[in-house]
């Protein structure tokens, strides 16, 4: 979120400005799975480019939803892992994905 001192008074639209993109979400589910590496998490997400993963992350790690860790190798390993903040969105995706089993069903057929 841009500036933090200013959150908006409803709380779904604070929630919203968090998780304010599908690739935010996917990069959620991705790691609710545990830690992973930036081409673990590139593979999961699936069709996101380096630089929109790459400025994701750094947004979700600036609202304190994620942890970057960066080991000092040659190629350089990093690894990003959900804090207490991000895994207490399980709940919400959960909710979005059961929604959305339930419209795939109803709607779809499947």
């Amino acid at each position: 979120m841009a500036d933090k001192t200013e959150l908006p008074a409803c709380p779904v639209e604070v929630t919203l400005a968090l998780i304010s993109n599908r690739w935010k979400v996917l990069i959620l589910r991705e790691l609710l799975g545990g830690t992973l590496r930036f081409s673990e998490l590139k593979r999961g997400v699936g069709s996101i480019s380096q630089k929109v993963l790459t400025q994701n992350l750094r947004s979700m790690e600036s609202d304190g939803l994620l942890t970057r860790t960066v080991y000092p190798e040659v190629p350089p390993h990093v690894e990003y892992a959900l804090t207490e903040r991000g895994r207490s969105l399980k709940g919400v995706l959960d909710a979005l994905r059961a929604w959305g089993e339930s419209y795939q069903h109803e709607v779809a057929g499947v």
